[in-house]
């Protein structure tokens, strides 16, 4: 049985990203430990749950419920039963502090994400978690990370400056997927339509330049090392059109990268094959010391 550690913001993760591998996880005999910024329980981001506020009359409180786009990018059926569950889990409900943390009482590190700037910041932007993923790296822990978090692991650094990522290959959010959400939801959430770019372009910047994407392929060793799905790749417009989301019945949506002992996924989408994977990569490890 592994022990996996799975830090998490205060506010704003994404619920699929987290709860589909915690149960993925635990029905897989591993031991699953949350750390959040000061020890209190954490909260999904709760548009991602509900959908509500992602429609053009989100605003209007007679309306909010009344949902169309809302429930086309919120959590699907499976990442919401996985996260009610997850919420009543004692582990969760009892996270440990970052500055608490000790990468080598681990066996293995999952990095979830999620976009909303409010919450997502602080855990991108912390040196105390950037110290325990270059740990795990260095100790050659098993690790996965989907979405902003792998951004998380583009910007935790070895002891000679590299990121962790340097000479590896990954996918993350890939920019073609970041910016069709951001140019929907510009339109829909238009009150607020930077809700879905956690770090936007300042003057002189390209367009796509914050984009997690670029900024984890600045980190690499060759842009080529930042993959995303080939243009010959079978259901190729259902891993790549952000229409549809693999579930445990049907991972053929999803497209997700190993490169030894780390694995990476692009965005909620994948978190199905996600967790199965690393699940069988620690299963694997266990049996081999065994």
């Amino acid at each position: 049985m592994a022990r996996v550690l799975i830090p998490l913001p205060h506010l704003d993760y994404d619920p699929s990203e987290v709860a589909v591998p915690w149960r993925v996880l635990t029905q897989a005999g591993h031991r699953v430990v949350f750390a959040t910024p000061d020890g209190d329980v954490a909260s999904a981001d709760p548009i991602m749950l509900s959908g509500i506020g992602l429609d053009p009359w989100g605003w209007i409180p007679g309306l909010r419920q009344l949902r169309v786009f809302g429930l086309l990018l919120r959590a699907n059926r499976d990442a919401r039963r996985a996260h009610a569950a997850l919420v009543q889990d004692p582990a969760f409900r009892a996270p440990l502090r970052w500055d608490a943390l000790d990468a080598h009482a681990y066996d293995a590190l999952l990095l979830p994400g999620g976009h909303c700037a409010r919450g997502m910041r602080s855990y991108l932007e912390s040196g105390l978690l950037q110290a325990q993923v270059a740990a795990c790296f260095e100790a050659g822990k098993p690790v996965a990370a989907i979405c902003h978090g792998v951004l998380l692991a583009a910007r935790s650094r070895r002891a000679d400056g590299r990121s962790v990522l340097y000479q590896r290959r990954t996918t993350g959010l890939t920019w073609a997927l970041e910016k069709s959400a951001w140019s929907l939801t510009r339109i829909t959430r238009f009150w607020d339509p930077h809700y879905y770019r956690t770090y936007r372009e300042q003057p002189g910047q390209a367009p796509g330049y914050m984009s997690v994407q670029q900024e984890v392929t600045r980190v690499l060793a060759s842009p080529d090392d930042f993959l995303d799905v080939p243009a010959n790749a079978p259901q190729q417009w259902h891993k790549t059109s952000g229409m549809v989301r693999d579930r445990d019945r049907d991972e053929r949506p999803a497209f997700i990268v190993r490169d030894g002992n780390y694995l990476s996924a692009r965005w909620p989408g994948d978190v199905h094959r996600f967790a199965h994977t690393f699940a069988d990569m620690l299963t694997a490890q266990d049996q081999a010391r065994t």
